[in-house]
C-alpha cells in the first residue's frame, strides 16, 4: 500500500514540476511587441450633389487618420479651401464659389461650394441630364459624372405602427411611414429616400437606398423608418419614428447605379462597424484619381403627411 502511494506521489510531483517549468518557460518568453504603423495617405473626400430644381453643391474635406483624436477642431481643419470646382451640363460650365456658415460653436465654421449667384447664367438640376464635376486641388484633378434620372411617383404614403422587432408596447403611439408605388417595367431603377420631421432638416434613413432587382415592374409597399442624424445617441427604439401630430415630408429620389453603389456600400459599412464576424467591404466611390466620396444626382419627388 505504501509503495502504491509513494509511486503516485512521485508521479504527481513530476507532473507538477513539469507544469511549473512549462508555465515559467512560457511567461519568460513573453515579449512586448510594438508595431509602428506609418501615417496613412491623406485623400480628398467629396460629398457633392445636384437635385431637380436646385443648384449643385460640393463639400470638400480630407481624410482623418484612424488614430487621430476626433473633436470639433479636427473636423474644422479637415475642410479643404481654395479649390477650383466646375460643373458642366454638356452645354454650359459654371464655377462654384466657396461659402462659409458660422456653426455657433467656438467660432467654428462649416464650408461648402455652390453657385455664385452674382455670375450668370447658372443652372439648376434637370431630369435626364448628365452632370460632370471637375475639381482641381493640391496640383491634382478629380472628376465624376452623375445623371438625374426621372423619378417614379408614389401612389400614396400613410403612417403605421413600426414593424417588429420595434418595441410597440413601450412606444404604442410611435409611427413610421408606409409607401405604395408601382415600379417601372424597365430594370435598373434605384432610389434613395430622406425624411423631414416638423422643422428638422432632411435626413436619410439608416438604410436609405433600394434597387428593383426583386420588385421590377410590380406594385409594391414597404415601411420606412424616419431619417435621423447618424450622431444621434438615443436608443434605436426612440429613433426613426414620429408621433401623432408630427408633420413628415418624404423626399423620394431616383439615382443612378454609381450613386446607389456608393450609398449601399457606405451604409452597409456603418452597420458592421465593431462586428468582428462581418466581412470587410470597400466603399465604392465614383470620384476619379483616388479621391473618395460621391457626386450624386437626385431626381426628387415629395410627399407630405401629418401623422395620425
Amino acid at each position: 500500500m505504501n509503495n502504491i502511494f509513494s509511486k503516485s506521489n512521485t508521479r504527481w510531483s513530476a507532473f507538477i514540476a513539469f507544469f511549473v517549468i512549462v508555465i515559467f518557460t512560457l511567461t519568460s518568453c513573453e515579449k512586448e511587441v510594438k508595431i509602428n504603423l506609418p501615417p496613412s495617405e491623406q485623400k480628398v473626400v467629396v460629398d457633392g450633389a445636384i437635385e431637380t430644381g436646385l443648384p449643385p453643391y460640393v463639400i470638400l474635406t480630407s481624410t482623418i487618420s484612424y488614430f487621430s483624436t476626433i473633436d470639433i477642431n479636427t473636423l474644422q481643419n479637415s475642410f479643404l479651401h481654395d479649390a477650383v470646382i466646375t460643373v458642366s451640363d454638356g452645354n454650359r460650365t459654371i464655377n462654384l464659389k466657396e461659402y462659409s456658415i458660422d456653426t455657433g460653436v467656438n467660432g467654428n465654421k462649416f464650408y461648402f461650394y455652390s453657385i455664385d449667384t452674382s455670375v450668370k447664367p447658372y443652372f439648376i438640376g434637370q431630369v435626364e441630364k448628365e452632370y460632370k464635376l471637375h475639381i482641381e486641388y493640391g496640383g491634382k484633378t478629380y472628376e465624376s459624372y452623375t445623371k438625374i434620372p426621372t423619378p417614379t411617383s408614389l401612389d400614396s404614403v400613410t403612417s403605421v405602427q413600426p414593424d417588429p422587432p420595434f418595441n410597440r408596447d413601450k412606444y404604442p403611439t410611435a409611427r413610421q411611414i408606409r409607401i405604395f408605388f408601382k415600379d417601372p417595367d424597365t430594370t435598373g431603377n434605384f432610389v434613395r429616400y430622406f425624411t423631414k420631421k416638423n422643422s428638422e432638416p432632411y435626413f436619410p434613413g439608416l438604410n436609405s437606398v433600394y434597387n428593383d432587382d426583386i420588385i421590377n415592374g410590380i406594385a409594391f409597399q414597404t415601411t420606412l423608418e424616419l431619417g435621423y442624424p447618424r450622431s444621434s445617441s438615443g436608443g434605436r427604439d426612440s429613433l426613426g419614428v414620429g408621433y401623432p401630430g408630427d408633420t413628415v415630408t418624404l423626399k423620394w429620389c431616383a439615382i443612378d447605379r454609381h450613386v446607389y453603389d456608393f450609398w449601399s456600400t457606405y451604409e452597409f459599412s456603418l452597420t458592421t462597424v465593431g462586428n468582428p464576424f462581418s466581412s470587410p467591404i470597400q466603399v465604392k466611390s465614383n470620384i476619379s484619381n483616388g479621391a473618395v466620396g460621391v457626386w450624386s444626382g437626385y431626381g426628387s419627388v415629395y410627399k407630405t403627411l401629418i401623422i395620425e
